[in-house]
């Protein structure tokens, strides 16, 4: 049920709160991974799974915390995201090796799984449907705030205070929104309480999941393609528990007979596949490649976040007044002409032309976010908001792992294992090109399984 109008600012506030944190930390370790090799003599592989053990405890939890939520409440849930994510933002700053770093960001990942789950899922609990796009808009604004901030502030500590220091800078940030939220968040939203949890369910889930992205990754083995299969073979385990289960994990109901919620989940599935790896090739490339300082590669990479940040708010606000999928659609396609328009990359590409680009990609990818936001979580009833927004957030979180997977296998196959010198640049050069086109590819498909999704008004 709507909730007055203070009670909607501070809903609005905690999520969007909550929403710049993570990525704000995400893109503050991708402008700092170089400075992170140098310590601790990382080769391109183990430093990508710096930023893949984030994203893949994350993508593999957020269902289920987005389950758990609907059942014990959705704001229990989300203060105990912020307290684990603040407790593993500090040790990550004192981690003795890169092992130890690796499996900390794993806990991260929990953490902001927990956080996910639940934002979006609270945002549409308390707004009316007339003004949910609105406030999808202004929370989705900060997350590509925290993203815009994330090069600039990382680049900045990165190069005064060590790399150690965004963590050291960030843990009291989410420390503070977790006292906000306990404070002055206030009710609670649990519509499917007393329902069962899904625990064999979810074992089956996590399990095939995290076997198929570890997998991906490695897919050149014959380990990574032992795993694949057999990710692949729980999924389809999973699939026929829920099936039968009284209490289902995933609701596979929301996908036969709910179109509207079926590809806007495809189309967020295959736009952060496509996305979310630009900035990690694109840093690494300021910096390796044009030899750029951290604080100036942060400052470039700042603009396609920074136009995201500027533009989101009004894709939201358009959302209500216009069907989601055509604002969604046109914003797939803009992000789609940057993406092969980045395969022409060389080591003399004009700056001017790529801070162009990346102002594409981000008008773009701000259309497409907010309205496609709007749809999926408009597609369903209030006792799965939490599941919705969990789905959602899966998608997203999916895509980026996938994202980073296929940059994995693409290293693996060009660059290999070897830490990157300037002898194997220009096999890094390859590498990012080929990358890019096939995000471009997978950005084109996308622009149809946006305009399969049907009306939802």
């Amino acid at each position: 049920m709507p909730a007055d109008a203070a009670g909607q600012r501070v809903a609005l506030v905690a999520a969007a709160t909550s929403g710049f944190l993570t990525p704000f930390m995400g893109s503050a370790v991708t402008i700092a991974l170089p400075a992170i090799a140098a310590e601790f003599r990382l080769g391109a592989v183990s430093l990508a799974w710096v930023t893949s053990a984030f994203l893949l405890a994350a993508a593999a939890l957020l269902l289920p915390f987005g389950r758990l939520a609907d059942i014990v409440g959705r704001r229990r849930v989300f203060i105990a995201g912020l307290v684990v994510f603040t407790v593993a933002t500090l040790l990550c700053a004192i981690a003795p090796s890169a092992e130890v770093l690796i499996a900390l960001r794993l806990l991260q990942g929990a953490g902001g799984a927990l956080i996910f789950g639940t934002g979006t899922a609270i945002l549409t609990s308390v707004y009316p449907r007339a003004r949910l796009g609105r406030a999808l808009g202004i929370a989705v604004a900060c997350v590509y705030l925290g993203l815009s901030l994330g090069p600039f502030v990382g680049g900045l500590l990165t190069a005064w205070v060590g790399w150690r220091g965004i963590f050291l800078f960030t843990a009291p940030l989410a420390a503070g929104a977790a006292v906000l939220v306990a404070a002055y968040l206030r009710g609670e939203w649990a519509e499917a309480k007393g329902e069962r949890f899904d625990l064999v369910g979810t074992l089956l889930y996590v399990g095939a999941l995290v076997a198929l992205m570890v997998g991906l990754a490695g897919a050149s083995s014959l380990l990574g393609v032992t795993l694949v299969m057999a990710g692949v073979l729980g999924l389809g385990v999973f699939l026929a528990w829920e099936t039968s289960a009284s209490s289902p994990l995933l609701d596979l109901r929301l996908f036969r007979e709910n179109p509207v919620f079926v590809y806007s989940n495809l189309a967020a599935l295959v736009n952060y596949s496509a996305t979310f790896g630009v900035p990690f090739l694109l840093s690494l490339y300021l910096q390796f490649i044009r030899g750029l300082a951290v604080e100036a590669a942060g400052l470039i990479l700042v603009v396609q976040p920074a136009v995201q940040s500027l533009i989101s708010p009004l894709a939201g606000w358009l959302s209500d007044r216009i069907e989601p999928r055509i604002i969604a659609s046109v914003g797939m396609a803009l992000v789609a002409s940057g993406l092969f328009a980045l395969t022409t990359l060389a080591d003399t590409t004009p700056v001017g032309l790529l801070l162009a680009l990346l102002a594409l990609l981000g008008l773009g990818f701000a259309l497409f976010s907010s309205p496609n936001t709007n749809a999926v979580m408009a597609a369903v009833e209030p006792r799965v908001y939490g599941t919705a927004s969990g789905i959602l957030g899966t998608m997203r979180l999916l895509g980026q792992m996938l994202s980073m997977t296929l940059i994995l296998l693409i290293f693996s196959l060009i660059v290999g294992h070897a830490q990157l010198t300037p002898t194997l640049y220009p096999l890094f050069l390859k590498s990012a090109r080929v990358a890019f086109g096939a995000f471009a590819v997978l950005c084109t498909a996308g622009v149809f399984a946006s305009l399969r999704r049907g009306n939802v008004r």
